[in-house]
């Protein structure tokens, strides 16, 4: 009697605690009200999910507001609008883009998975959530909630100006993609559960820009606690602000940012923010340059490195790495006499120095030389911030390097090439049939790879499991990298000598002689 009791009582325990269960539908609530997404082969996606008001109007070069209040089901059924951009045709582009994307797996509103946040690069100046390389569905099978956010790039989403400082509560103005980012993170954290994911579980992850802003949110402030792990691929930001901005050492201070701005207005033919508030978003001029964030004292507080090193940060787990030949994309000159020309005018008397490290070729710029360019934008950030947080944080540090390509004949135009920007995206949203038609067993094992350690790094803050080789956490003392080529393997940090050229460089940038240098 007393076991077929037992037996009884086992049953209303597991009864009442499906009951307290919500299966998951397509039908969710958020605190605005009712969405409609679509079930497709055991995920639920929503796509177009408003997270903030449309910037428009007097809330353009505002933080974004709160969302209204909708009273019908909203369909969430397809991608928002791309954010106005300097690249590409403006035909999908709207200035109405802060929206997010949402693909889970759960099959009960409080499963609580962890979740994946993508953030979007294009140099802070284009990128969109729709491009087909960043669907959500392979990571989302891996087990996370994988959501993408939108945030406003160029001219609305970075332009600072003396007025829009004078008109905001704390005095500042230009980081308004950056705050996007932060309402959407707020917007996570407060109506994630609802699909089945965690609020105390986030990983936020970017490339390119994306993984500069996801340094950038790691130093903010105002970021404190919307995240649990970062993922920079190709990214970082602790180079020192100029005036005269240089890939990685690409921040203006607000000041300077200001009066960028009012020569920006000049060029439009305009001399008021209200004035430039009446212009068509798609018949503003770009910028002149890159639109960048900025150091504004509130959501960039300082130069990134020395708020690090005073232990000012947001101390989570980071997986971070860069590509092998990131040079290649961003080395403009061919001739090896302006190459050189180049590294003078902006390296000053560390140039010689790092001639010899980067070697030029007598007629060619070699991968060499290419390389001092991918260490000055990602290489020395990433080498940086991966010691830092090692040294300073109480979470650890994963480091990657990036060399998966073929191996090219000496008579290919190719041939010394390696992985070029962005190369690494579709690898790990295994979307590689999209962009390489030729692609190998190693490359599906790589993309295979790299799929799993990031999953894995979004459910336990450490990349390791199952059916993967170790990966050991960076430090000084263990400096271990996982090389993607061919196989994952473990291997030194690259190009070890020469960063610590461009080490000394950097050093001397943040001192007094080499910012009054700068300027």
């Amino acid at each position: 009697m007393k076991k077929v009791l037992v037996f009884i009582a086992i049953l209303v325990v597991l009864l009442a605690s499906g009951c307290s269960k919500t299966r998951m539908t397509a039908l969710v609530k958020v605190e605005s009200g009712q969405i409609q997404g679509i079930s497709e082969d055991g995920l639920t996606v929503f796509k177009g999910i408003p997270f903030a008001a449309p910037p428009v109007g007097d809330l353009r070069w505002k933080a974004p507001q709160p969302v209204a209040q909708w009273d019908t089901v909203l369909q969430a059924d397809k991608f928002a609008s791309d954010p106005v951009q300097a690249w590409g045709p403006p035909e999908g582009k709207n200035e109405d883009c802060l929206y997010l994307n949402i693909w889970t797996p759960a099959r009960f509103t409080n499963d609580r998975i962890p979740v994946l946040v993508w953030i979007y690069g294009g140099g802070f100046n284009g990128g969109a959530t729709s491009v087909p390389a960043y669907n959500g569905e392979y990571l989302a099978r891996k087990g996370v909630v994988l959501v993408s956010i939108a945030y406003r790039v160029g001219q609305l989403g970075f332009m600072a100006h003396p007025e829009l400082s004078a008109e905001s509560p704390h005095h500042v103005s230009g980081n308004y993609g950056l705050l996007d980012m932060i309402a959407g993170l707020r917007w996570i954290h407060e109506n994630i559960a609802a699909f089945g994911g965690d609020p105390n579980k986030v990983t936020i992850f970017g490339e390119s820009a994306g993984g500069i802003a996801v340094s950038m949110l790691c130093a903010s402030p105002l970021a404190k606690g919307l995240f649990h792990g970062a993922v920079s691929q190709s990214g970082g930001s602790f180079g020192p602000s100029r005036p005269t901005t240089y890939p990685g050492e690409n921040q203006k201070r607000l000041k300077d940012a200001e009066n960028a701005g009012l020569a920006y207005a000049e060029s439009a033919g305009v001399s008021s923010i209200a004035e430039l508030r009446k212009i068509d978003a798609d018949k503003l001029p770009a910028i002149r340059g890159l639109a960048w964030p900025i150091i504004d004292g509130y959501v960039i507080p300082d130069d990134q490195y020395k708020l690090y090193e005073a232990g000012r940060f947001n101390d989570t787990p980071i997986l971070v790495g860069y590509n092998s030949d990131e040079g290649a994309s961003f080395t403009r000159t061919k001739e090896p006499e302006e190459f050189i020309a180049g590294v003078r005018l902006r390296y000053g008397k560390f140039a010689e120095d790092l001639l010899k490290a980067y070697p030029v070729g007598e007629n060619a710029i070699p991968k060499t030389a290419r390389d001092l360019a991918r260490d000055a934008a990602f290489g020395w950030h990433t080498w940086s911030w991966a010691r830092l947080q090692a040294k300073m944080g109480k979470s650890k540090a994963y480091f990657y390097y990036f060399d998966q390509h073929p191996v090219y004949p000496e008579d290919s135009p190719r041939y010394g090439y390696g992985s070029p920007h962005g190369q690494d995206v579709a690898y790990v949203f295994k979307t590689l049939d999209l962009s390489n038609p030729e692609m190998t067993e190693a490359d599906l094992k790589i993309s295979e790879s790299m799929a799993t350690y990031w999953t894995n790094f979004a459910k336990t803050g450490n990349p390791n499991g199952e059916g993967v080789p170790e990966w050991p956490n960076f430090s000084d003392e263990t400096p271990d990298v996982m090389v993607f080529g061919q196989t994952p393997h473990t291997g030194p940090v690259p190009s070890l000598e020469s960063l610590k050229v461009l080490d000394a460089y950097f050093k001397w940038r943040r001192s007094p002689e080499g910012d009054a240098w700068a300027k």
